[in-house]
């Protein structure tokens, strides 16, 4: 959840940036490029989760449970000293933060270089917002989404 939170902003960039985009009509092939770039940040997205993940088992400092426990407080040094967390506890909660930041970085720049180089800003903006309202677009987007998923997936 905190992925689709740091890439709002990133989306409202070119949200903005796409208003004054013209309405022409959005082909198949632009959906079909939209649904790659999606396609591949939420690739991207999941890819961090199972790092994090993995890094998290991984640990020498403390359970997953505590892990669990101390990352819901980890921006409040109050809570955390109310939580007995160690001094080892919050450096790895900052190593984990850290790992996040990184890769968070990495992938909206990739998202952005996408949008931008792959599909096209005034494409990107248009097909984004045209979603948000028109049923028949979201319907061929989903149709077109699932078949480049099926066919990434070998299907």
């Amino acid at each position: 959840m905190k992925i689709i939170k740091v890439l709002v902003p990133c989306l409202m960039l070119f949200i903005v940036a796409g208003s004054k985009a013209q309405s022409t009509a959005i082909t198949d092939e632009d959906l079909k490029k939209y649904a790659v770039v999606m396609d591949s940040v939420e690739g991207m997205q999941e890819s961090l989760r199972e790092i994090v993940a993995e890094v998290v088992r991984a640990n020498t400092v403390m359970p997953i449970n505590r892990y669990n426990e101390l990352f819901k407080i980890a921006a409040d040094e109050a809570k955390l000293k109310e939580a007995n967390a160690t001094p080892e506890e919050v450096a790895f909660l900052k190593q984990i933060d850290d790992l996040r930041k990184v890769n968070i970085e990495r992938i909206n720049s990739t998202y952005q270089a996408l949008a931008k180089d792959y599909v096209g800003l005034k494409a990107f903006n248009a097909i984004r917002k045209s979603l948000q309202s028109d049923q028949a677009l979201k319907a061929r987007y989903d149709n077109i989404s699932k078949d480049t998923e099926s066919k990434e997936k070998g299907g």
